[in-house]
């Protein structure tokens, strides 16, 4: 085990980006702080939670190590859910379209759950949520709007916001346009009858009995009501700034959407008297058509999709890479992404402790990486599901221990997965994008030396003897660029422009497999 002190050292000297965040915060409080460094994350549970959601909280999570390395600091991690928002429209990707819409404007941790399975819409994205969270296993504190509100917590925060009225209302109108300067307010009432988050404008009675006016939108009569104790909940902009006072956070990041968001509610909790938090604002996911994913829009890859064809752990992997650049996440990413994470994993424990801490499944793991033996890679596997032609795991499994005796389902559980996510990513994804083409009487001839090759080894010979064999064959047929030869070998024999070292491949699907592979292919010579 790596001695802390190690650990501290080589941190406060990486150049890997969470250390250079967790640096932001040794800044803010050069003297250490009184008590926990606070953390926080922001989900608005009006759609179902996607990937962008988890990202916040794996690199939130990441910081938070990089400062414990650092410094040795306790800290506190809390997951916020903004489920006091009013629900503005009905995402297009969920059931019951007719009642969610009879539900529009109110909170959503009032709207009924359209599946049926929770007390609310809210309680139903949630949970979905901390489900994830928890099966990766974060530390944090699940804290909901909802009870934040209505017990109190944010009380204090909430007279002083109407005790600063005109300033905040200073800071807000200017970025707003014309028509909605005229109806905005920092705190938004809820309807003691319809129970709708109303965005009228207000009055303030009493700042310090939290009691405002406004006009009934229903009956135009003028009601004063308290804002405490759950009765409103405040403009997002507004409400961002009050909880970074309430729970006096330290650190928080957005997305680069909400730039103009972060500075805004900067200057609100400077109105208030505190200085808003640390941060950094990362690049958007996109879709696959290039836009922005949204949750109401539902056109993001959820947690649950990436989890049907690769492990969590390679999803963290994804989202810590490069994070102020925008990439696109769709399952084209997924195989990729799994065989990457595996090949850091394999290269940690070799490495310096320098080396390891710009490892990016340090980070994943929060400095706990565990130990995986994994000799076959995704993509291997997708090529040998492709060309098994099954979807039996067992019958995978005869072809990978031959290929490492070593591994067994027992023994192997995380590859005894993988090959699960294989057989469904081919399913789903590659089976009907293959088309074996026939080989021309050139590359039929190359074909036919490399067979000869192929029967002339030990039927047990290893990837490295094999692979010897496919570069000779390419050379003696005069490919120039090798990687011209590898390529008629993924077209002609696995179907696709891309593929595995072939050495590798035959080593696993085995060489009398692969050398029948070879002769159907020049039975379809042009």
């Amino acid at each position: 085990m790596t001695d802390p002190a190690d650990i501290c050292a080589a941190a406060l000297a990486s150049k890997a980006w969470p250390y250079d965040e967790a640096r932001k915060l040794i800044k803010r409080w050069p003297d250490g702080k009184d008590g926990p460094m606070l953390f926080e994350t922001g989900y608005g549970p009006s759609g179902l939670p996607h990937i962008g959601t988890f990202t916040e909280v794996a690199r939130t999570s990441m910081v938070r190590n990089a400062y414990g390395e650092m410094t040795g600091a306790a800290t506190r991690l809390i997951a916020f859910s903004d489920d006091m928002d009013g629900m503005r429209k009905v995402p297009g990707n969920l059931p019951q379209q007719d009642m969610l819409r009879e539900h529009l404007d109110r909170p959503l941790c009032r709207v009924p759950d359209p599946f049926s399975t929770h007390a609310s819409f809210a309680d139903h994205n949630n949970n979905r949520l901390r489900e994830f969270l928890n099966a990766f296993g974060y530390e944090y504190e699940f804290v909901a709007a909802s009870e934040a509100y209505a017990d109190g917590r944010f009380d204090e925060t909430l007279r002083a916001i109407l005790r600063h009225y005109d300033a905040i209302m200073a800071v807000m109108l200017p970025t707003l346009g014309e028509e909605r300067r005229r109806t905005y307010s920092p705190v938004f009432p809820i309807h003691p009858e319809s129970g709708r988050v109303l965005q009228v404008p207000i009055e303030v009675v009493d700042a310090e009995e939290g009691i405002i006016a406004y006009a009934d939108p229903q009956t135009g009569a003028r009601r004063e009501q308290s804002v405490l104790g759950g009765q409103a909940k405040c403009q997002w902009k507004v409400d961002w700034a009050m909880r970074w006072v309430a729970l006096g956070v330290d650190y928080e990041m957005a997305g680069k959407d909400l730039i103009d968001s972060v500075t805004q509610s900067g200057k609100v909790a400077g109105v208030l008297g505190s200085r808003p938090p640390d941060g950094f604002n990362y690049e958007m996911f996109l879709d696959e058509a290039g836009a922005k994913i949204s949750k109401t829009k539902g056109n993001g890859l959820t947690i649950e999709q990436w989890l049907e064809y690769g492990p969590i752990e390679s999803l963290a992997f994804y989202v810590y890479r490069e994070p102020r650049k925008a990439r696109s996440l769709g399952f084209s990413v997924i195989p990729r992404a799994v065989d990457e994470y595996y090949q850091s994993l394999a290269a940690y424990s070799d490495q310096p402790i320098e080396q390891r801490l710009g490892n990016p499944v340090h980070h994943v793991h929060l400095g706990r990486v565990p130990a995986v033996d994994m000799p076959v890679s995704f993509a291997l596997l997708l090529n040998l599901v492709s060309v098994a032609a099954t979807d039996d795991a067992r019958v995978l499994w005869r072809y990978v221990h031959r290929y490492a005796p070593q591994a067994a389902p027992e023994t192997h559980p995380a590859l005894d997965a993988l090959i699960g996510y294989a057989i469904a990513y081919f399913r789903d994804f590659v089976a009907s994008t293959l088309v074996r083409r026939a080989p021309d009487a050139r590359e039929a001839l190359a074909l036919a030396d490399l067979d000869r090759r192929f029967a002339s080894l030990a039927p047990d010979a290893d990837a490295a003897a094999i692979q010897e064999e496919v570069y000779e064959a390419g050379k003696a047929a005069r490919y120039e660029p090798l990687r011209e030869w590898f390529r008629v070998l993924y077209e002609t024999l696995l179907g696709s422009t891309q593929g595995p070292r072939m050495g590798s491949f035959a080593a696993l699907y085995g060489l009398a497999e692969t050398r029948g592979l070879i002769h159907e292919a020049i039975s379809r010579k042009l």
